[in-house]
């Protein structure tokens, strides 16, 4: 068995240098191993444990003003926070309306690019509620303002308007085929102000369009026993039906909701090549 040769010793009679190791500090004792990466310690080859995902906010007109500040500062980041939080005091030491166009109105244009198009809406509520705006400063926003100002005007109406001086603005909405702001108008204001020939044809106008009845606020109760929606709804499924077009089942349930006695209509027959009674069409 062949022994490894013990180290040389050099001519001159020195010992060989040792091999240099962790330096001992003042006590004596090595220091600890460096860690990986000296930002975090953490090995860079391993993930950091995810943040587990919040909810999405609800929405900004039927929340508490306390509850949606809480809700959204808790999803912004920290910068996003700062420049909320900024923006907040700079709309409430300058309320209303000053001049050509307010701080607070140049931070309601911000908000999308500061806080992300997810929580614009609810920054944007938050900025006019500090600012106090009545319904002349809302107004001019909403006619002033880009199609997502409009739909946070809308959000903020039950918030800031107690009476029906704001409906002009959720008729001109609904007016509108963008499906974003009809949401936003069926909301709680107009489910306490619309007259009910508006309140009426804004569902219907939500039917035409897509947007889910889910979004009409207090549908059940402005719609329990109103019997010209039933008589409008029955009208448009008979019509959809002779078009040989399916009945949304939200316009089912709506007319369930005006008189629960009442038989839904039947769906259309599914068309396919041949008609729906088999021959050629």
């Amino acid at each position: 068995m062949t022994r490894a040769a013990p180290p040389r010793t050099p001519a001159d009679g020195t010992k060989p240098a040792a091999t240099p190791g962790p330096k001992a500090d003042a006590t004596g004792a090595a220091p600890a191993p460096e860690p990986k990466t000296r930002a975090t310690g953490l090995d860079p080859t391993r993930e950091s444990p995810a943040r587990t995902p919040l909810p999405a906010l609800e929405s900004p007109a039927q929340t508490p003003l306390r509850t949606l500040h809480d809700q959204l500062t808790a999803r912004l980041d920290a910068a996003a926070r700062a420049w909320l939080g900024q923006a907040l005091d700079e709309a409430a030491d300058q309320p209303g309306i000053h001049g050509p166009i307010s701080v607070w109105e140049l931070r309601l244009a911000e908000a999308g690019r500061r806080c992300g198009a997810e929580y614009a809406d609810a920054a944007r509520v938050l900025i006019l509620h500090a600012a106090r705006a009545g319904t002349d400063a809302l107004s001019r926003v909403y006619f002033q303002g880009t199609a997502a100002e409009r739909r946070a005007v809308l959000h903020a109406l039950p918030h800031l308007v107690p009476g029906p001086d704001a409906v002009p603005l959720v008729e001109d909405a609904l007016r509108t085929n963008d499906t974003r702001l009809l949401s936003a108008a069926v909301g709680p204001y107009a489910a306490r102000h619309l007259s009910p020939h508006h309140w009426r044809h804004a569902v219907l106008k939500c039917l035409f369009t897509g947007v889910p009845v889910a979004e009409v606020a207090e549908l059940e109760r402005r719609a329990r026993a109103d019997a010209e929606l039933a008589r409008m709804l029955g009208d448009h499924a008979a019509e959809r039906t002779a078009a040989g077009r399916p009945v949304p089942e939200d316009l089912r349930r709506v007319l369930t909701l005006t008189d629960p006695t009442a038989t839904p209509p039947a769906p259309a027959a599914e068309r396919g090549p041949r008609g729906t009674d088999g021959k050629e069409s």
